[in-house]
């Protein structure tokens, strides 16, 4: 099985036409159906069945399909970092980040590690932490840095990186500037932006049922960006962890969430073997203690 057969065969699978295919490719048609035939040889079957409006996978090529595009994408990845290294001579290391962790506490310590390992590149995805322990789990990632509600188990590793405590953000003017300790009670009065992404969301609605507490939704948004400057523009007011919100901004007001108090645990999930690095090492070493 070689590569480019596998090329062509995902591009048949993606255009559902052996002529379209061909064309994407920029082979000939034969040479492709060709290479394709050679695959279903090696396979052991039909990988397609032609009709008017082109083709359709068989049921072997339904099975080997995720497969076949897995093996072509590690292919790719493998060979970008090849090209990395050997053209910048730097080390990627890949970290993800859950779309709810802050920058301000985490940004320092990349800068000072990249002062200290100047060759080695570091690469922050943000996204879902779904999707972030999938590719991590994928080999996509080195590390993911997230607040799970349960820990991973063996082969991961997850170190305590720091605790944060949620806190009420509200815009300058509001009457909540007044005030030194906020409640959930005093919130209910209140227009609430809800952050869809919360990964405390449903214990938190556990906490309102149990306190006959109804926080009023004016707005939802995966995005932590647009609660922010939501509640910069006086819309609402917001419950956040204390390190997403700008350390100094005259547009923005908070005060920790008196009543009752929440916090939650940022962690470095990584497999185990992953700290044999000494790069890395340091790294998690740095985030666990200077963040």
């Amino acid at each position: 099985m070689e590569m480019h057969q596998i090329r062509y065969f995902l591009a048949v699978c993606d255009h559902s036409n052996f002529t379209h295919a061909a064309q994407f490719t920029y082979v000939s048609q034969p040479s492709l159906t060709q290479a394709i035939k050679k695959l279903e040889d090696e396979l052991g079957g039909k990988l397609f069945v032609r009709n008017r409006s082109g083709c359709q996978l068989t049921p072997l090529g339904c099975l080997v399909e995720p497969k076949l595009r897995k093996i072509y994408k590690e292919s790719l990845s493998t060979k970008a970092d090849a090209l990395r290294f050997t053209h910048l001579q730097t080390i990627p290391i890949r970290i993800g980040l859950m779309t709810t962790i802050g920058a301000q506490r985490l940004s320092p310590v990349f800068a000072r590690f990249q002062q200290e390992y100047p060759h080695i590149e570091l690469e922050l995805l943000v996204n879902s932490e779904a999707l972030l322990l999938e590719q991590l789990e994928s080999g996509q990632l080195d590390m993911v840095i997230s607040a799970p509600t349960q820990l991973l188990r063996q082969p991961y590793q997850s170190t305590p990186l720091y605790q944060e405590r949620y806190v009420v953000a509200f815009n300058p003017a509001h009457r909540f500037n007044q005030l030194i300790n906020i409640t959930l009670k005093d919130i209910q009065a209140e227009p609430y932006l809800d952050r869809l992404n919360c990964e405390l969301r449903e214990d938190l609605r556990s906490v309102c049922q149990d306190r006959e507490i109804n926080l009023y939704a004016t707005y939802r948004s995966n995005s932590e960006e647009w609660i922010v400057n939501m509640v910069r523009a006086g819309i609402g007011v917001a419950l956040l962890p204390e390190f997403t919100l700008p350390k100094h901004a005259d547009d923005l007001s908070f005060r920790y969430l008196s009543e009752p108090t929440i916090t939650r645990q940022v962690y470095a999930i990584h497999a185990s073997a992953l700290l044999q690095k000494n790069e890395l090492k340091v790294l998690i070493a740095g985030l666990s203690f200077g963040a």
